[in-house]
């Protein structure tokens, strides 16, 4: 299923409902290029050496003036530049476990995870996931106990692909878990600046005070996704993170560190984040009015408070693949549910980025989603 999707994911021509990114139109094209420009007149060797594998020290520098806006003292030292978020998540399971272990994850999540996860041969066991609250504490516990769980991979912060936003008590309370049984919390807050509310939600490694917490983020889902810049801030286990990020790669391209670190410095990045989370909250309101309006009365669909991604389940006698498989047919792009849980979970579900602007293409994509998903009916 994930193989079909990544076949068409950037095929042109399509209403795109399945890309979990912002649209291009959203991000400042021109800034960033002015950056790139900088970085290569401004570099001694044109941006063609290696870089230091923990990463651009400027760029880190930039990284840790962002880890404010969490409430966090976060040193350039502390961090590690990656190729993305998904690269970071890896390295620090490959870290923290050993072939055959048990990760806890939610259910549902993002397919990258369990790939990763099933690609070091290890073990996979869900916890359940509300689409208002988070995960389940009580169930990660007893799992905690029954499974002999080494490390845990959750999203708090708008999680894809529920787009729910765990309360900063629970992840307190999910710290102090993680931290009473020792085991490391891979934490994804690659959603975490795109809030719609005043203020941002804190995060896991907030609360962490024993370095227990491997920070994962990037700009892919903010600023840039072609750009893949991510980053680790590993706590304890950092020596170890950055030996396996030497291996794995000796370090991330030179040329978009350099520019991202110049744009961050001189191009008004909180000024493009509070324009962006405008824009997409507006987007979620038309993209719910319209499922509202153009679906089946019992269809379930999850209201973010951040991201951009809808979640959406159907009647039973739905079949989301097929859905998918009749959707393109009319040239609309949607994710099947099934695909964010290693069981036959979430068949009668499906997950809608509303990352582009509302338009007539939009408009009509939905609609038409509406008469297919009633003809199944």
């Amino acid at each position: 299923m994930i193989a079909s999707i990544y076949t068409d994911i950037a095929a042109t021509g399509v209403t795109n409902f399945a890309l979990a990114v912002p649209d291009a139109s959203l991000l400042p094209a021109a800034k960033l290029n002015k950056a790139v420009g900088y970085a290569l007149r401004n570099s001694k060797d044109h941006c063609m050496d290696y870089e230091h594998t923990q990463g651009n020290v400027e760029l880190r520098k930039q990284i840790a003036k962002l880890a404010f806006n969490w409430g966090a003292n976060i040193k350039a030292d502390d961090i590690i530049v990656t190729s993305g978020c998904l690269e970071a998540i890896s390295l620090c399971l490959k870290t923290v476990t050993k072939y055959g272990d048990t990760v806890a994850v939610e259910s549902p999540t993002y397919f990258g995870i369990y790939q990763a996860i099933e690609s070091l041969g290890l073990k996979v066991v869900e916890i359940s996931t509300d689409p208002v609250n988070g995960v389940d504490l009580v169930e990660l516990q007893k799992a905690i106990k029954k499974f002999s769980v080494k490390a845990c991979v959750f999203i708090p912060n708008y999680n894809n692909p529920l787009g729910s936003c765990m309360p900063d008590e629970n992840k307190k309370k999910l710290v102090e878990i993680i931290t009473r049984y020792n085991i490391p919390l891979i934490e994804d807050e690659i959603y975490g600046e795109l809030y719609f509310g005043k203020t941002r939600p804190r995060n896991c490694k907030y609360y962490d005070t024993k370095g227990l917490v491997m920070y994962c983020s990037s700009l892919s889902k903010s600023l840039t996704p072609g750009y893949r810049i991510g980053w680790i801030i590993p706590g304890k286990f950092l020596d170890a993170v950055k030996q396996l990020k030497r291996i794995q790669n000796i370090s991330s391209p030179t040329l978009t560190q350099a520019a991202i670190a110049h744009y961050l410095k001189h191009g008004r990045y909180e000024f493009h984040l509070k324009n962006l989370r405008k824009a997409l909250h507006t987007q979620s309101l038309r993209y719910v009015q319209a499922i509202i309006s153009y679906f089946p009365a019992d269809t379930k669909v999850s209201r973010p408070h951040g991201g951009f991604i809808l979640w959406l389940e159907f009647n039973k006698k739905v079949n989301a693949f097929k859905l998918r498989t009749e959707a393109m047919k009319h040239h609309i792009s949607i994710v099947p549910g099934r695909i964010f849980s290693s069981g036959n979970n979430y068949s009668n579900c499906i997950r809608i980025s509303f990352g582009k602007p509302w338009n007539e293409d939009t408009d009509y994509g939905l609609m038409m989603l509406g008469k297919l998903i009633k003809k199944m009916i």
